[in-house]
């Protein structure tokens, strides 16, 4: 299997040099994400004491003609500290920080910069407390893109398995999603779980729930991390909708949602409210449900667990082949939650999350959002 030079390197070595103390210094690893809508970019500086707030965070640059989100001749960017968590890699008092990109003129920077517009929605209907959780599926491949523990010339066994297994046989690179789930913890991710998936070689970790603006922040952390951990194993972390063809399972990001008063008594009635207002706009959510405005989601619907059509739109109870499944518990007790199970695994979640709140909450109808 072929792995990252990087990953032979000595990490006792290393770690000689991490136990060195650093004084009253702090490392801060300045994430973001790139022209593309799905790479993670970062890079570190030093500040002098530790911050207590996102506040306390300067601003910062890069050049944003290597990250595909300027030219050349005006390439300069700035990050924008959103978001803070714990380092759970170079460890405390060290900090990652999620970032917004703003263009030399302070405006957001291209389509993929969503969480600018994705704040303002939120915050226009923070009365009503929108939670969310999102199941992240990814496969783990070697370098040269073949699927992990996979046999070189061939496939493994069929699909059956492999969905929550347990043995060397049926679970392919345990060690990687236990390391990412501690790392999670440590720097604060709301992570709630984590299973092996219906293809060999492909998981799934639970982020949630989170309100607003924090479920895009936590799961863009998360990915981050998992990345880093994959980094340190000498593996890749593909979130590819459908990263093996054929009739081997796709991979999604199923979207739990509920309201205020969804949670409430009779919440049912909201729920079922929210999906007609979904079922009306189909077409708009597949386009904000994957980077490339729906083509990634045309590879991925199809395979076990992933009936449900690009085309058409369906919802159900404990239905997994629908659109939009409303939980058996949900169904009896009349109050709840709803899965939207069509975001792809590559999705931006502040776009997933905005598009669900316009149709949901503020009752937009059409095929383009409406600009407030």
């Amino acid at each position: 299997m072929a792995v990252s030079a990087s990953a032979s390197l000595s990490k006792a070595v290393k770690q000689q040099y991490m136990e060195l103390p650093q004084g009253e210094k702090v490392q801060a690893m300045y994430i973001w994400i790139d022209g593309t809508g799905e790479g993670l970019r970062c890079k570190t500086r030093t500040l002098d004491s530790e911050p207590k707030s996102i506040e306390d965070l300067p601003e910062w640059n890069f050049d944003g003609s290597s990250t595909y989100q300027a030219e050349g001749s005006n390439s300069d960017m700035y990050l924008i500290p959103a978001a803070m968590f714990r380092d759970p890699f170079r460890k405390d008092p060290n900090k990652l920080v999620l970032c917004e990109v703003l263009k030399y003129n302070r405006k957001p920077a291209g389509n993929h910069n969503l969480r600018i517009t994705c704040k303002k929605v939120m915050d226009m209907v923070a009365d009503q407390h929108p939670w969310f959780g999102m199941e992240q599926e990814y496969t783990i491949l070697a370098t040269d893109g073949h699927p992990f523990g996979w046999p070189l010339n061939g496939f493994p066994g069929p699909q059956g398995p492999y969905y929550c297994g347990v043995g060397a046989d049926k679970a392919y690179g345990r060690d990687i999603v236990e390391a990412h789930y501690r790392a999670c913890l440590y720097a604060g991710v709301n992570i709630c779980g984590t299973n092996a998936e219906v293809m060999p070689a492909q998981w799934e970790f639970q982020v949630g729930p989170c309100e607003g603006i924090d479920m895009g922040d936590h799961l863009w952390v998360a990915r981050f991390i998992l990345h880093r951990v994959c980094e340190d194993f000498g593996v890749v972390a593909s979130f590819d909708p459908k990263p093996i063809t054929g009739n081997w399972n796709g991979a999604g990001c199923h979207t739990n949602v509920s309201t205020k008063e969804m949670r409430e008594e009779g919440g049912l009635k909201a729920i079922e409210d929210a999906i007609e207002k979904l079922g009306k706009r189909h077409r708009y959510h597949i386009r904000a449900y994957d980077p490339k405005g729906g083509l990634d989601n045309a590879r991925r619907l199809t395979g076990h667990h992933e009936t449900s059509s690009i085309h058409e739109f369906s919802a159900g109870v404990a239905n997994r082949g629908a659109s939009i499944r409303i939980p058996r518990s949900v169904g009896q007790e009349k109050k709840g939650y709803f899965e939207d199970r069509r975001p792809s695994a590559n999705c931006d979640p502040y776009g997933v999350t905005e598009a669900l709140i316009r149709t949901c909450l503020l009752s937009e109808e059409g095929d383009e959002p409406t600009d407030y």
